[in-house]
This record gives structure tokens, sequence and C-alpha cells, in this order.
């Protein structure tokens, strides 16, 4: 098996742990116990708990925003319709992500390395909705940009109410959307 492959199996190794156990039990050994490889293997490819923590959410943002962007080009170029294409498939992301998504984030909360991974992960996504954004809302570019700090942050805050049962899907999707058209529309 090639380096990339079995990375790639340990994260999805790694994944299944989380979701039967929680983030409390995902540690090197117990992923290099279930993949069936040797701790230094482990070791080898995430270097430390946080590591592989931090490989795990960053490996789930990826394929998440691979999907999200595969959604945005089935869509007609206007606000409305990528406004409510990139809220669909946000939520759509988290639900199936489910509350698993949100303890990986807890679980390194204090950890000064998933905290900068976490903001260049914010940046990202910023960057990544201006990029759909601005082509189709008549703002300026930087303003785009800067309104969608506060997009994403309501983005951030929907998912946690969904992922909690305190909003439905649909909901907050509408929501998000509602909230991106009106933002990002003409200046009154």
């Amino acid at each position: 098996m090639s380096k990339d492959e079995r990375r790639a199996q340990l994260l999805a190794t790694a994944w299944d742990i989380v979701r039967e156990y929680g983030t409390d039990a995902l540690t090197l050994g117990a992923l290099a116990q279930r993949a069936g490889i040797s701790k230094p293997i482990a070791y080898n490819h995430f270097q430390t708990r946080p590591g592989l923590m931090i490989a795990l959410y960053e490996d789930i943002n990826q394929r998440r925003l691979q999907t999200v962007a595969a959604a945005l080009r089935e869509v007609p170029a206007n606000l409305a319709d990528v406004a409510g294409a990139l809220a669909s498939a946000y939520m759509a992301c988290h639900a199936a992500l489910g509350p698993e998504w949100h303890a990986i984030g807890a679980a390194l909360r204090g950890d000064a390395e998933m905290q900068r991974y976490q903001r260049t992960m914010i940046d990202g996504y910023v960057e990544f909705y201006h990029r759909f954004l601005a082509p189709v809302s008549p703002l300026r570019s930087d303003e785009v940009r800067r309104r969608c700090v506060g997009i994403v942050g309501a983005a951030e805050a929907l998912s946690d109410a969904m992922v909690l049962g305190r909003v439905r899907e649909e909901v907050a999707a509408g929501d998000l959307a509602s909230l991106t058209v009106a933002w990002l529309s003409a200046p009154a």
C-alpha cells in the first residue's frame, strides 16, 4: 500500500473510531490497533494525537469543499441561486458529518496547532464563498469578502444549531441563503 493509500485508510479508520466511541477513544495507539498496523506507522503519519485530529478534520473539510464546489457548478450564475446552493450544500454536508465533526473541533479547542488550523480553515471558507459570490453580487469585491466573514460565521452557528437538533436542515439552509442574499444585494 502506498503512503497516500495508507494515510487514507488510517483517516477512514480514525473516522470510524470517532463515530463509534467518540473523540476520547481516538489515540494513535487505538488507531494502530484498529487498522492492524504498528504504532510507529501511525506515528510516522501523524506524529501526535492533535496531528491526527487535525489531519482528520482537514480531510473531512476538503471533501466537504469539493462537494459544495460540485453543487455550485450546476446552478445558474445569479445571487439567489448561488446563495441557495451554497447554503443547502453547506448544511447537507454538516448533517452528513453529524456531531462528530463538531466533537473533533471541540476536542482540540485548547490546542494551539488546532487553533491555527481552524483560523486557516475559516479564512479558506471566506475565500471560497467570495470566489462564488463576488461575481453575482453588485457590491465591490472587497466588500463582498468582508461580508463573507459574517456569512461564514452565520453558517457555522446555524450548522451547530442544526446538529444539536434546534433547527431543521432545510430551515438552516433557507436562513443562511436569505441572509446571504440580503447582505450581498444592491446597497440601499
